[in-house]
């Protein structure tokens, strides 16, 4: 959400005319957004952020849903469940634990 928070702050500064301290809770959410991604807890950096990408569709589409007051259609719901499970199948695939 902090990434999405940031982001929309910066596309609405430009693309809908905002003022510019709609730039500063946009910077203070991407900074939050960049330390909150390096507490994940992973051997695998890559890993979690491909897992990372499923989760953020939903939340872009919560985003449109909650903050833009439009509702996901079926097709929205059908993808990001599609990539809710690939992100699943990432994270909690069993995996052997070699060496290259």
């Amino acid at each position: 959400m902090a990434e999405i928070a940031g982001c929309f702050a910066f596309w609405a500064w430009l693309r809908l005319d905002r003022e510019i301290w709609w730039l500063i809770p946009g910077i203070v959410s991407l900074i939050l957004f960049a330390f909150l991604l390096t507490q994940v807890d992973s051997d695998f950096a890559g890993r979690a952020y491909a897992a990372y990408g499923g989760i953020y569709i939903i939340t872009s589409l919560l985003w449109l849903w909650l903050a833009e007051g439009q509702r996901p259609d079926p097709w929205d719901i059908l993808g990001a469940s599609i990539c809710l499970i690939g992100a699943a199948i990432i994270l909690f695939a069993p995996r052997s634990i070699t060496s290259s």
